[in-house]
């Protein structure tokens, strides 16, 4: 097998459409353990906080700093609300973040690591919350309170969570990926060495 084959690409870049029989690619296989990992703790707390806690109910964990506060979402992550039509506004668009993750993560070859993590944390939390807006009327599930008496964060979840730290890595890995086309500009560049002036005598 070519080292192109080995890495999941083709000429351009472009990733390969098949894998050996009865094996997943390592891309997909990637993508998979991190989405599972990601919906089991998301799906595991917001049931375990349903069934244990009473709506508006607090539990401090670290004093008052880390807070276990059960409350419904039906924006988006974070406390975004737009009224009444937050639930169903918010999970279509969730629903078309799934569609362009996708034709990000079939873009992406194996070597790229971090943007298939990325894609893959963003995709679960989307997964995740795009569940509880199905299954409950008043929204998402969040739980998570953190903040210092009466300066406090939206309250969150682990699918919110998912979804941020994608988003950061996934922009991180755009940047890289610029930085790493600009230096091999430069490097063509140097390599073609400089252009001889019109008129001026050749060595």
């Amino acid at each position: 097998m070519s080292r192109a084959e080995d890495e999941g690409l083709v000429e351009g870049g472009a990733p390969l459409e098949e894998s050996p029989a009865g094996a997943l690619p390592s891309r997909a296989l990637l993508a998979l353990l991190v989405v599972a990992a990601v919906l089991v703790l998301d799906v595991a707390t917001k049931l375990w906080v349903v069934q244990n806690m009473v709506l508006h109910q607090s539990i401090p964990v670290f004093g008052d700093v880390v807070r276990l506060t059960y409350t419904h979402n039906p924006g988006a992550a974070f406390g975004i609300n737009i009224g009444e039509h937050s639930r169903v506004f918010f999970l279509v668009l969730s629903i078309l973040a799934l569609g362009v993750l996708t034709m990000i993560y079939r873009a992406t070859p194996t070597s790229d690591r971090l943007r298939l993590l990325a894609v893959a944390l963003v995709g679960a939390g989307a997964i995740g919350n795009i569940l509880d807006r199905l299954r409950y009327e008043r929204g998402v599930v969040d739980f998570l309170d953190i903040g210092i008496g009466a300066h406090r964060w939206w309250v969150f979840n682990v699918a919110d969570s998912a979804v941020t730290v994608g988003a950061v890595l996934l922009l991180i890995s755009y940047l890289l990926e610029e930085r790493r086309e600009r230096a091999s500009g430069r490097g063509e560049t140097s390599a073609g060495g400089p252009e001889l002036g019109v008129g001026e005598p050749e060595a």
